[in-house]
């Protein structure tokens, strides 16, 4: 997304990596600092120190793989829990599924309506469903949570 680039290595994180965007919204020029933390449980104990001042939250799993949508639960418990935030009902978070280029569709086990419904058991979060492979919704999906950040900061002004 950052650098239009796709690799297909896979590097896990280790602790986390983080990388700027900067987009237009309206008259505001925005610098996203988007931070990739370990999707490892046993790198979740590092969050505390990434997750404190976070603006918003974007949860991604692997629509071709049920663990990673079962622990979503866990990681948007443990994101508020080490964040912290304010209003945790009001905080902005979106979900991704991505991998939807796989197989052509063929391998998916989690179907949109169960992402659909776990986004309405958290206070509609919004979800897009993507492919940083194949750059499907991706430009959208920043987008739309850094219009949700950007918002949250103006009701608090």
């Amino acid at each position: 997304y950052v650098h239009k680039k796709f690799s297909q290595q896979y590097k896990a994180t280790i602790g986390a990596d983080f990388v700027t965007k900067e987009l237009q919204i309206e008259d505001r020029l925005l610098t996203l600092q988007i931070w990739d933390t370990a999707g490892q449980e046993r790198f979740q104990s590092l969050g505390v120190a990434f997750y404190r001042g976070a603006d918003c939250c974007v949860l991604v799993y692997d629509v071709n793989v049920m663990k990673s949508f079962d622990s979503l639960d866990n990681w948007h418990d443990e994101f508020l829990k080490q964040a912290n935030p304010t209003d945790p009902r009001t905080f902005p978070f979106m979900l991704l599924g991505n991998k939807i280029d796989i197989d052509g569709g063929n391998s998916r086990v989690v179907s949109e309506k169960k992402a659909k419904d776990w986004c309405a058991s958290k206070g509609n979060i919004p979800y897009f469903e993507t492919s940083a492979k194949e750059d499907i919704n991706v430009d959208a999906a920043f987008l739309s949570i850094a219009k949700s950040a950007l918002a949250k900061e103006r009701e608090q002004d």
